[in-house]
């Protein structure tokens, strides 16, 4: 049993190696940056203001306008233009916009110095500036399916997996999430569970799962919450600060466990990790990654040990385009190969109107 477990454990570690490497060489393409730079354009609005983009876009959608009950990338009509894609004609929202105007002071702590800059006027020496909201006007914005143009970039996005379940996979992780006193509800699509393909709620102790995916779509979601219940909850500090760690463990986890049985989930899980860890503030991605590497191999080893699945294969998903693992050297000397270097993701490009779930 001793021997089964180092060799498990240096299995989960080559593949850790692996995810990282994987996502490092997603984040660093020009895909990735160029979508990043394209996010970064979309400031936040006011709650005021995105309440009236969601009422008058939901409005388009009943009447046919729009593709999609809820907008995504909205933006004026100059920041459209500039990305290269033109606004429809009355095809706006209308909002509230706020002028601001410069005022300037070299004694700030006086309310009564500050001035107003003209425009393009430059500031005396030793004075300070400020912006400051002189009043409010109508403006418009669109939402990315009313306009047309350049395609805009896209982050690589999660991709569900087909097919059938390894035997007996469901029903011991179910049976590890009820040991942990949570129970475990089939929902009958996403809609149940706020959009999500699953979710671990720790106040009424419930794992949820939709289950109008594939059988193997709903087992690797499961092995997901399962990693969620073992790894985190209130008491769980750094999940709790900052999702996207939570979010980047709880799916390493769910990959050893599907790589173990024979399952390939680095389509979903590269795109999905990376995006989580892009989002973790102040860190870079693949640091994040390799900063969760060894409690995500320890909660895997903990899952496969206390199921009695076929666990079959060497661990290794044929996706991930790693030629040769760092730790390959644990099991053996020839790593196994993708054919030709296959590439993660595969993805066919698409135009921006089919981009769901982004936020204003």
């Amino acid at each position: 049993m001793a021997m089964r477990n180092e060799t498990r454990e240096a299995k989960l570690e080559a593949l850790e190696e692996r995810i990282v490497r994987s996502v490092e060489e997603l984040v660093s393409g020009d895909d990735w940056r160029q979508a990043m730079e394209f996010a970064a354009r979309f400031r936040s609005r006011s709650f005021n203001n995105t309440l009236l983009i969601w009422a008058q876009h939901l409005e388009a959608y009943e009447q046919g306008r729009v593709p999609t009950p809820t907008p995504t990338w909205v933006a004026g009509f100059q920041d459209w233009k500039k990305m290269g894609r033109w606004a429809e004609a009355g095809g706006g929202y209308e909002i509230r916009s706020p002028v601001r105007v410069r005022f300037a002071t070299a004694t700030p702590k006086d309310p009564a110095s500050w001035r107003r800059l003209m425009k393009g006027e430059k500031p005396r020496p030793g004075e300070v500036v400020q912006r400051r909201v002189v009043n409010v006007v109508p403006a418009h914005v669109w939402d990315v399916s009313r306009t047309h143009g350049a395609e805009l970039p896209e982050l690589p996005s999660p991709k569900l997996l087909e097919g059938e379940a390894p035997a007996g996979l469901w029903e011991g992780l179910a049976t590890q999430v009820e040991s942990r006193g949570y129970e475990v509800l089939r929902m009958p699509d996403s809609d149940a569970i706020r959009g999500a393909n699953g979710m671990t709620d720790y106040e009424t102790r419930q794992v949820l799962v939709r289950t109008d995916m594939d059988p193997a779509a709903q087992v690797k979601t499961l092995a997901h919450e399962l990693g969620h219940v073992r790894l985190h909850g209130p008491t769980q500090q750094d999940a709790r600060q900052h999702r996207g760690i939570g979010e980047v463990e709880a799916e390493s986890v769910a990959l050893m466990i599907a790589a173990a049985h024979g399952m390939d989930t680095s389509h979903y899980t590269i795109p999905y990790v990376a995006g989580w860890a892009a989002n973790v503030d102040g860190k870079d991605p693949v640091q994040v990654i390799r900063d969760t590497g060894e409690k995500v191999r320890r909660t895997a080893t903990e899952v496969l040990g206390e199921l009695d699945t076929i666990q079959l294969g060497n661990g290794n998903p044929v996706s991930l385009r790693i030629d040769a693992p760092e730790h390959a050297g644990h099991e053996h000397s020839e790593p196994e190969r993708a054919p030709d270097r296959a590439r993660l993701p595969e993805r066919e490009p698409r135009r921006v109107q089919a981009v769901p779930g982004r936020g204003l």
